[in-house]
């Protein structure tokens, strides 16, 4: 599961390959799509960017176009699948919410249901 972080960044970066299997991006590019209040730095966007790769998300080369850092980056399998495993993510917590309130009405109704008969 990716963290908070990972998470922004994987998305600012399937957003930028736009449903190709790669694309040719600068840090900066990457720091415009995300959220200011978080201030990614281009160390840390870096860092996060080697561990997405380390996880298979990605292939990452780094390369320098007329003195600016750029990286090539190419989809792997679990890159392409990220948008639907997010999706399944957020309808896991969804349920899991919806479930929480099942249980607590069964509960109070429950709860009634005694004091009617013991009180």
């Amino acid at each position: 599961m990716l963290s908070r972080y990972e998470d922004e960044i994987m998305s600012a970066v399937f957003s930028l390959c736009d449903g190709t299997g790669g694309c040719l991006v600068s840090p900066i590019e990457i720091l415009s799509i995300l959220p200011v209040k978080r201030k990614y730095t281009p160390e840390k966007v870096d860092g996060i960017l080697y561990d997405l790769m380390c996880d298979g998300y990605f292939d990452l080369i780094t390369s320098e176009r007329k003195g600016e850092k750029m990286y090539v980056i190419n989809l792997k399998e679990n890159g392409y699948a990220y948008k639907r495993t997010s999706k399944q993510r957020q309808r896991d917590i969804a349920f899991r919410i919806v479930l929480a309130f099942i249980g607590a009405a069964a509960t109070f109704v429950f709860g009634l249901i005694l004091k009617g008969i013991f009180g």
